[in-house]
């Protein structure tokens, strides 16, 4: 079994969206791990963010990231990296997959509702940011 971490993003807790993401990934056969809904400062944002340090892009992140409640799960299932990213889709939900999470719920590029870690290295990082 592997790890991962999901994050359900403010514009999707916003519009009651967590129960959604969360059947979604029971019927991939995910099990979770933990969960806990928390509300990020901006230095948490941005050292969750650090990997875009410099991008033009990271203060409207930092700015959505905090602008309400977010629900990080750590994720647990053979192959759990490459699969969720399968199930979520691609991070421009224009360019997503029918039947991806990011098809059926994300507003566009900026409110793409959830984030996923990308590779197993970054998953352990990305879940210590969150669980001990």
């Amino acid at each position: 079994m592997s790890r991962t971490l999901l994050i359900v993003k403010p514009d999707a807790t916003e519009r009651n969206l967590i129960g959604h993401v969360i059947s979604r990934l029971e019927k991939a056969r995910y099990k979770i791990v933990e969960m806990r809904m928390v509300r990020l400062t901006e230095e948490q944002a941005r050292k969750f963010y650090a990997v875009h340090e410099g991008k033009p892009f990271l203060d409207d992140l930092v700015k959505f990231m905090t602008s309400g409640p977010v629900v990080p799960m750590v994720l647990e299932k053979e192959n759990a990296v490459l699969d969720l990213r399968t199930c979520i889709g691609a991070t421009n939900p224009a360019n997503a997959d029918c039947g991806t999470i990011r098809y059926e719920i994300a507003v566009d590029i900026e409110k793409n509702s959830v984030h996923a870690s990308d590779s197993d290295d970054n998953a352990k990082i990305e879940i210590e940011s969150f669980f001990n």
